[in-house]
């Protein structure tokens, strides 16, 4: 008698999966809090009152929703080894939305004389505005998501996201790591030994290299008792429930116009993300449909932007990751419960004192690894080059990251200093073009799968379609959404207008042109060969297969 699989709600490495996941929510919103306070300086009604209990319900909307689907496509195909979708609060939106919308609406609100309470008020609801139309934005890609997945090679979409794991994710918890290196290798080998050598501990090995990590921290002396901290992180506590905010979005509309130039592109990085992270998953054997995943996923923000949350949500990065831990169900569901009951209570501050970012950073850059891996596994051998080439936009734009950084660090970036174009030459004058590197900042993703995706026509020797792809490129380039951008004070800053990106648009033209001459030079070449009658003269021939 057959035993038809069937898939379960938790199992033992759910824990090690939430670990992995859980820390990568639980950074998002330290980030929040670290940014509200220190940037925008949001009181605690507006942050621990509207926006941490937003992000409780658009978290529970996601991460229950996948693992229900996760429940289900598992019944459906009789299958025990399926994974939920990862899911979170998306990154890039949330520095993007601080920084490049509320913080303006701040300032430009206290330049007018608006007491800093009101000023306050008025970027929250700015906030707001953009995470809703980002959500609208991802909401209305689902119905063109699936006629994508099948439009671009895998490399494009696959390449794309291992230029993000190895740059945005692997990169800074390997500094770390090595910065703290009695805290940090020690998890970092616990996870190498139980996911890549197989090797058995008593515990879960995720949480085996949590509590390590803790221990090791608070032994070394790298988290230390400090009643003052401890008094602040106490402060908060409390019961925050959810509300509606619809008029407060309402009276923020014009948001939406004024900052389309940041929410547009926003929205459109999100959708695209969450496509390829579609693409990651049905390469790691779980396949998804994209349209109410799509769906879902622009739910979750919208849901986040009308409870008071700024910060759009997201399919994370990682699915093969989380899979190859073993993770299945119920990791989803319990990291929507527990980053719920964060936000609502008011304890995210207690659980940083005392778990630091080093006890759980070894799973994420290990999740970071396999996504890379899976870039080159999960495609074609001879489609190699092109995920090389889909890597390099995103290494550029972390390159750029750490220079801005730099530059802050020494000073610049502030009113009195503000970034200029005589960065440029300066940097020039030492050999480096970093006025390349900014544009290639600029749609990154956009240009990393278009890039990828040129290569892999060009490889399969279909000329047109690289053709194709590159006058796509030339497109998106003209319109501001790739390579082109503003100086701000203490960035750059996308440049979205008719004719925006014209020099980088012309090259994708003048590129396109010499496709199409190959393509056309090719099938002349096809229609003159005597291979019909070398066939029948030297009988078959012998191919060296990849």
């Amino acid at each position: 008698m057959q035993t038809i699989n069937s898939p379960r709600w938790f199992v033992r490495r759910d824990i090690d999966g939430f670990f992995g996941l859980a820390l990568d929510n639980f950074i998002q919103i330290l980030v929040i809090v670290s940014l509200c306070q220190g940037v925008l300086n949001f009181p605690g009604t507006i942050l621990y009152g509207r926006i941490l209990p937003g992000v409780a319900l658009s978290l529970i909307v996601g991460n229950f929703y996948y693992a229900w689907l996760a429940y289900r496509q598992g019944q459906r195909e009789q299958r025990d080894d399926i994974t939920a979708l990862p899911y979170g609060i998306n990154t890039v939106s949330l520095f993007a939305y601080v920084f490049l919308v509320m913080l303006p609406v701040k300032l430009a609100a206290i330049a007018q004389g608006v007491s800093p309470e009101q000023a306050a008020e008025l970027a929250w609801q700015a906030g707001l505005v953009a995470c809703l139309g980002s959500g609208l934005i991802e909401l209305a890609g689902a119905w063109i998501g699936e006629g994508l997945r099948r439009l671009a090679p895998r490399a494009a979409l696959l390449s794309t996201l291992g230029g993000i794991a190895v740059t945005f994710i692997a990169m800074d918890f390997l500094f770390r790591t090595f910065a703290s290196p009695i805290v940090g290798l020690v998890p970092l080998g616990v996870i190498l030994l139980t996911y890549f050598g197989q090797v058995r501990f008593a515990i879960p090995g995720g949480l085996l290299a949590v509590l390590l990590g803790i221990g090791l921290a608070w032994g070394t002396g790298l988290v230390s008792w400090d009643a003052t901290r401890f008094a602040t992180a106490l402060e908060p506590i409390g019961v925050y429930l959810p509300r509606f905010w619809l008029g407060e979005l309402w009276q923020g509309r014009s948001v939406l116009l004024d900052y389309l130039s940041v929410i547009l592109p926003m929205g459109l990085f999100n959708l695209i993300g969450s496509i390829q992270n579609l693409e990651s998953a049905e390469a790691a054997g779980d396949s998804y449909p994209s349209a109410p995943c799509l769906a879902v996923n622009g739910i979750g923000t919208i849901v986040a932007a009308v409870c008071g949350s700024c910060f759009p949500t997201t399919i994370y990065i990682g699915h093969p990751g989380w899979k190859a831990l073993g993770a299945r169900v119920g990791y989803s569901t319990l990291n929507g419960v527990v980053m719920a009951l964060l936000c609502l209570s008011g304890t995210v501050g207690l659980l940083a004192y005392f778990v630091p970012i080093e006890a759980g950073m070894a799973i994420v850059l290990w999740i970071a690894i396999v996504i890379v891996a899976q870039s080159f596994t999960a495609t074609p051998l001879r489609h190699a080059p092109a995920v090389v080439v889909g890597l390099l936009p995103a290494i550029a734009a972390w390159g750029v990251l750490v220079a801005k950084n730099a530059l802050r660090a020494a000073g610049l970036g502030t009113p009195a200093q503000p970034f200029t174009p005589e960065l440029i030459k300066s940097f020039q004058g030492s050999g480096m073009f970093i006025d390349g590197a900014f544009a290639l900042e600029q749609g990154f993703i956009f240009s990393a799968m278009l890039l990828a995706g040129i290569t892999v026509y060009i490889i399969e020797r279909k000329f047109k379609q690289a053709a194709l792809w590159s006058l796509a490129a030339a497109v998106l380039s003209w319109i501001g959404l790739m390579h082109s951008y503003n100086w701000a004070i203490a960035d750059t800053v996308i440049h979205l207008g008719w004719g925006a990106g014209g020099d980088w648009a012309v090259g994708y033209c003048l590129l396109a042109i010499l496709f199409f001459y190959a393509a056309r030079q090719t099938r002349k070449a096809k229609s003159e060969s005597p291979e019909p009658l070398l066939n029948e003269i030297s009988g078959p021939q012998e191919y060296s297969q990849d």
